[in-house]
């Protein structure tokens, strides 16, 4: 089978196209046929060398989480899928024992991590990470939802956004921006989100923003948040200056979920403003298989319609990766092997 592999830690231009022996599936495993795989910030900052756990060792590296497509093998012991069904994955790999896992919520597990490989005509996944997918889903649209989307979903469910709350969603244009308008849309919450570029600011608002402030100048952001009212919940996915900001536009008791640092890795914070406010800073990582079950059913109904900026096919994975590179697109990328 043909993978799309970093050959190369440099970016865009490390991606190659490698032939790799089909996999046959293990026990409790499936071998998926790929038919879309969306790639994500996660991924490029590991083809970019800026990951802790891929080095040069470990290269050609096949990345991909978010695979949707058919089952086409499965291993012994399997019971949840067969040959035929259709699938997403839910890329979370737990160990299934430590207590956070016992207890709950699965994103907790010590040992958290992700599942990469889905780059490729074929997957070797766990059979019990397979979502089925209703008839009428496409593939592409479910590829887009496993990461992003379950992410800002686990986000929102975690701030607590309900309908008439107002979500300050900074950096709105990227993946978990625009599932989070999306997202929050279902649930009847309003957003206000920021962007440089104001064409971009234009599709998110087609999506369902309800307020675009064009500036990425934190005091000009937070004089024109404060301009529409306090803001109960704040979907952070840059981390750096942008988490003060989002603090400081929270109302008194109001919750941010932080998933990502595309803005920087640290953060200085006011702390009196912090605990004088009873204001919440709340860790968020992916989220749970039930959460991307229920992302399928939102699918499936049509209350939710994944944005896809792009589809590239498995010869283009480079070409994907530097349009992420350059930030013109909304919304997902999504290669098609």
């Amino acid at each position: 089978m043909r993978a799309a592999a970093f050959s190369e830690l440099t970016g865009p231009d490390g991606v190659s196209i490698v032939n790799q022996p089909t996999p046959d599936p293990g026990r409790g495993e499936a071998v998926v046929s790929v038919e879309a795989c969306a790639i994500n910030r996660h991924d490029l900052w590991i083809l970019e060398g800026d990951s802790a756990m891929v080095d040069a060792d470990d290269l050609p590296f096949v990345t991909g989480l978010d695979v949707a497509g058919t089952v086409d093998a499965v291993g012994e012991g399997v019971t949840g899928v067969e040959p035929g069904d259709r699938v997403v994955l839910c890329p979370n790999e737990t160990c299934g024992t430590c207590r956070y896992c016992r207890e709950g919520p699965e994103n907790l597990c010590a040992n958290f991590s992700l599942y990469h490989g889905g780059l490729a005509e074929a997957a070797r996944v766990q059979a019990d990470r397979l979502v089925a997918l209703p008839d009428g889903v496409d593939t592409v649209e479910a590829a887009a939802l496993p990461t992003a989307y379950m992410t800002a979903f686990h986000m929102l469910r975690r701030v607590e956004a309900g309908p008439g709350d107002l979500v300050f969603v900074p950096g709105v244009t990227g993946g978990v921006g625009v599932a989070g308008v999306q997202l929050a849309d279902v649930l009847g919450a309003h957003t206000v989100g920021t962007s440089s570029a104001r064409a971009k600011l234009d599709r998110v608002e087609s999506l369902g923003l309800d307020h675009a402030i064009q500036s990425t100048d934190p005091d000009e952001i937070r004089a024109a948040v404060g301009d529409i009212g306090a803001v109960d919940g704040v979907l952070n996915h840059l981390g750096g200056e942008y988490t003060q900001v989002g603090l400081d536009v929270l109302r008194r008791g109001g919750r941010m979920a932080v998933c990502g640092r595309t803005a920087g890795g640290t953060s200085e914070i006011d702390v009196p403003d912090l605990f004088l406010g009873h204001k919440r800073v709340i860790g968020s990582t992916m989220g749970t298989q039930s959460d991307l079950e229920r992302l399928v059913g939102l699918l499936a109904d049509g209350e939710l319609a994944p944005e896809i900026d792009a589809t590239y096919p498995l010869d283009a994975t480079g070409a994907a990766f530097a349009a992420m590179q350059d930030r013109d697109s909304v919304g997902k990328l999504v290669v098609t092997p």
